[in-house]
């Protein structure tokens, strides 16, 4: 009989870590805690490595890269051309996180149990006996458990601590929705962003889609209120232009939103004897990085590939695979603080230094363009 896994975590990465698996040789399991697959989701911003660690999985992702334009909105209300998420270096594809867990889920060779989550481990000498709860409750022994469930991993917790250890606090909070509709008066494939000091509204353009808005700000203190609307017209009291008031009626009759706090995963080891923490509860580089997607996808291909290059040692490989991701995480996690700033910035000296660092990267590359087709 082959070497079971057990994956907690239906979302990109415990996926990306199920379809890399069975490459190996091994049998996956997954385990997810609702009670079915989610669909829909926000935009996300695909960089070449997660696209090539796509082909890897054999998996195509529905790239939906708009033609339009991006745009800032002043402290006035006037736009003026701006810089887009995707205009960053690296050029990512514009993404809606469930066309990927759509192609993931279509190349999935595994069985998969909904309303199911673990609540005890136990390593033995012949792998790791997991209690879990679902429609039945029962105890499973495998010989390697990959957690893959998000940022608050359960897995996380069971195995190495309480969240507190490993979550950094970014002092931030954001809101990711799809819109029915564009901003008025922009076209459908802009994207438009709202930025002032500790606040900001973004809205992201598709080809082919209404767009998707993300809300954000910074604060000491995270409240979780019931009416999350409310709240965040409390929060964005003063912001009265075109984009951050159509965001924020818009969220009023959203089917669905996230809503949640902003932090980072930090830890000096990503497993511990036969269980592997992935994605988001490993690392979290958190929304503003914009690597959250390819770093899963990544990381799946690479567990793969390594559990292939050692496949009688599965010391070897795990620390073959956390060698080979440690050292891109690190300098992304780093990143992401300057990320942030240009998301939401952190006073009115950093807004005014966002705003002149954009406008002058928006005439370079305007430039750029006219040299090109002159």
């Amino acid at each position: 009989m082959g070497k079971r896994a057990l994956v907690v975590g239906l979302g990109i990465a415990g996926m990306s870590a199920a379809i890399g698996l069975r490459r190996a040789g091994w049998t996956p399991v997954i385990v997810e805690r609702a009670a079915a697959r989610r669909t829909g989701g926000y935009f996300i911003g695909v960089l070449p490595l997660g696209r090539q660690a796509a082909d890897d999985l054999g998996i195509d992702i529905h790239v939906r890269n708009p033609e339009g334009r991006a745009w800032a909105i002043d402290r006035r209300g006037e736009r003026a051309p701006g810089l887009g998420f995707l205009d960053q270096p690296g050029r990512p594809a514009a993404v809606v996180r469930g066309d990927i867990e759509a192609a993931l889920w279509e190349r999935l060779d595994a069985e998969v149990r909904f309303a199911t989550t673990p609540v005890a481990f136990a390593e033995t000498g012949a792998g790791v006996e997991v209690t879990l709860a679902g429609p039945a409750t029962r105890t499973e022994t495998f010989d390697l458990v990959v957690g893959a469930d998000g940022m608050r991993s359960t897995v996380r917790q069971l195995v190495f601590g309480p969240h507190e250890r490993f979550l950094t606090n970014w002092d931030a909070m954001i809101c990711a929705f799809p819109l029915e509709r564009q901003v008025p008066g922009f076209g459908p494939e802009d994207s438009v962003t709202s930025a002032r000091a500790g606040r900001a509204a973004w809205v992201f353009g598709f080809t082919d889609r209404p767009p998707t808005a993300l809300l954000t700000y910074r604060t000491k203190h995270r409240i979780f209120p019931a009416d999350h609307a409310a709240h965040l017209r409390d929060v964005f009291a003063g912001m009265d232009d075109v984009a951050v008031r159509h965001v924020l009626d818009s969220l009023e009759s959203a089917p669905d939103h996230l809503f949640d706090s902003v932090h980072q995963v930090r830890m000096r080891r990503w497993s511990s004897g036969r269980v592997l923490l992935l994605g988001d509860a490993a690392w979290c580089l958190n929304l503003y990085s914009g690597m959250g997607a390819t770093a899963g996808l990544y990381g799946g291909v690479e567990l793969g590939r390594a559990l292939g290059e050692h496949p009688g040692d599965l010391g070897a490989s795990l620390a073959a695979w956390e060698g080979r991701l440690r050292p891109l995480i690190t300098r992304h996690q780093r990143v992401t603080r300057l990320k942030q700033q240009l998301f939401v910035p952190s006073g009115v000296v950093a807004e005014g230094v966002r705003s002149a660092l954009l406008r002058t990267a928006g005439r370079s590359r305007r430039r750029r363009a006219l040299a090109a087709v002159s």
